[in-house]
């Protein structure tokens, strides 16, 4: 088993090392990248601190952040979240939410298997043409991005853990559709008397090109003899937004009242988009009250030059119900919010469930 995890280990953090620093020192590149939306977390519980527990990240929120998490599931643990992006319904983005649902179950002594699916969708938006494009005169058309993510993590010792996500992914209105595949891989490892010391790292969104292709990208034309015929337009590949995550995180452990103080830093850096530098405080009481807040920082934010709206700050909170003395069985609600200047806020809100 020592020997499985050597190989694994060299094989990510070599691809983590090579793969996406080869890409992200090219501006040219950066904003051409498709499925955006596999950068969006979609779980309450770590966006409120802004993704940074890359280190010490549990759960099914594992799945985005970084799979190696998932080997910490108990028994079986499902979740589900609703975001509301840039504002939901009055937001910019007119209706845009994100909605995740995720089951973990504990298959060997070490291993677990999850799976979670992620929705995404924009409300009606009008169809307008080049002859019509007066807006609620022909219609509307309701675009909608998907991806389906299956995960295996393993605990090797009791301080090393790994995990690998496959993922599909799918963007579609009526007449168009897009798919492609991408792996996702992380480790995590776990020292200190009490555990409190954690390292972390994964590579995201690493897979081959796609486009887009369907009858919504043919035209109907009249040659000069008469005859109708069709132009098919065909469509540019894009590449998945591949990033590598790196994080470190430590526990502040104190006796009274089962008090912890998470301090946890995080760094991202993006094939297609500037790098992110994140900082995290997390509180805990009892076990079972949680307070978190965040700050992620862009090169270009301070000067009004940020390039993408998840920066700044964010914060959150959950309340574990325990269902049993053992802590085993319960109930988390967990809730975020992060600034999105200029676009409105985002929340999100969400519930586990552990067995």
């Amino acid at each position: 088993m020592k020997n499985i995890f050597r190989i694994f280990a060299v094989v990510v953090i070599l691809t983590a090392l090579t793969v996406p620093t080869a890409k992200a020192g090219n501006d040219v590149r950066r904003g051409t990248a498709g499925a955006s939306e596999l950068l969006l977390n979609p779980w309450a519980r770590s966006t409120g601190w802004g993704g940074v527990n890359i280190a010490n990240v549990r759960g099914l929120d594992a799945m985005f952040g970084n799979v190696a998490g998932l080997a910490f599931v108990g028994s079986i643990e499902a979740s589900y979240t609703n975001t509301m992006l840039y504002g939901g319904k009055t937001g910019l983005s007119s209706g845009a939410a994100v909605n995740a649902f995720g089951l973990g179950v504990r298959v060997f002594d070490a291993g677990v298997l999850g799976i979670y699916v992620m929705t995404m969708s924009f409300g009606d938006i009008d169809v307008t043409t080049f002859d019509s494009p007066e807006a609620g005169v022909n219609g509307t058309f309701a675009p909608s991005y998907m991806n389906i993510n299956v995960a295996y993590a393993h605990s090797f010792t009791r301080s090393i853990h790994g995990g690998v996500n496959l993922k599909v992914v799918t963007e579609s209105t009526d007449n168009v559709t897009a798919s492609g595949f991408g792996i996702d891989a992380g480790i995590q490892y776990v020292t200190g008397e009490n555990d409190q010391l954690k390292f972390g790292i994964s590579l995201k969104n690493w897979g081959p090109s796609m486009k887009f292709d369907g009858t919504g990208l043919s035209l109907q034309m009249i040659g000069t003899g008469g005859n109708n015929f069709t132009v098919q337009t065909r469509a540019a590949e894009m590449e998945l937004p591949t990033c590598l995550n790196i994080g470190l995180s430590y526990d502040f452990l104190f006796e009274k009242w089962d008090q912890r103080l998470t301090v946890a830093a995080a760094f991202t850096s993006n094939a297609f988009l500037r790098d992110n530098y994140t900082l995290g405080l997390e509180y805990s009481l009892l076990k079972m009250f949680q307070l978190r807040c965040g700050y992620i920082f862009q090169p270009g934010l301070w000067d009004n030059d940020a390039a993408t709206a998840n920066n700044g700050f964010c914060g959150g909170a959950s309340v574990d119900i325990p269902f049993a003395k053992d802590g085993k069985t319960g109930l988390t609600i967990d809730y975020s919010y992060r600034t999105a200047a200029p676009l409105k806020g985002t929340h999100a809100i969400g519930a586990s469930f552990r067995f």
